[in-house]
């Protein structure tokens, strides 16, 4: 689904990015890459075969639109270095792309380490009147793009069924991207009066009426 905002043009894709057309910039955020390994290291019952679907569906959506640009909107890793970090860095170094790193609360790797990649970071970064950030912010005169929050929605049907889906959230100054990594849960929003729900399907990006 495409969707306008200040006359920049966003496709909504269902892995969780979104494509900026102005900017052929891939919009992604919470990757959370590590964080599975992390969990296995602990005991927790996660499968193995969880951490190539993280870099199979950033490979898809890359491929998809051969972005000029990717920026990650915080948590790209989970914690500390470990297996998965060797991935990324194979991953990063095959792209043609420039990669752009927004730091969020769970980036803790040394810049450094991304430097050495050739990645950008950031605490903010602000394109003409759009603000893109890790956490949610509110700045006047700027549109902002952020993740962080983990946006779902509780879809109720007929009787007391209801279906939790992860959602893109739209109020009128702020996007609200969901997290892009597996096993990164979700927090059921409460949407406002103005507010929109972008809700995400296998294969398809909804708005909520």
């Amino acid at each position: 689904m495409t969707i306008t905002i200040k006359n920049n043009n966003f496709e909504l894709h269902p892995c969780g990015a979104a494509y900026w057309r102005e900017q052929d910039m891939l919009l992604i955020s919470d990757a959370h890459l590590g964080k599975i390994s992390h969990f296995r290291k602990y005991g927790s019952a996660v499968p193995q075969n969880a951490i190539s679907k993280n870099f199979e569906e950033l490979d898809a959506v890359f491929n998809h639109f051969q972005p000029q640009k990717i920026c990650f909107l915080g948590d790209l890793f989970h914690s500390s270095i470990n297996f998965e970090w060797q991935l990324f860095e194979n991953w990063t170094r095959a792209l043609s792309s420039e990669v752009i790193l927004i730091a969020g609360n769970h980036d803790v790797i040394s810049p450094l380490k991304y430097e050495e990649l050739g990645i950008r970071i950031f605490s903010e970064w602000h394109i003409h009147h759009f603000l893109l950030t890790h956490h949610p912010e509110e700045k006047d005169g700027f549109f902002n793009i952020c993740g962080h929050i983990h946006p779902g929605f509780r879809l109720r049907g007929r009787g007391r069924q209801a279906l939790k889906l992860r959602c893109f959230y739209k109020s009128p100054q702020q996007l609200i991207l969901p997290a892009f990594g597996e096993f990164t849960g979700n927090y059921m929003m409460q949407p406002e009066k103005e507010d929109q729900i972008f809700a995400i399907t296998k294969n398809e990006v909804i708005l909520i009426a």
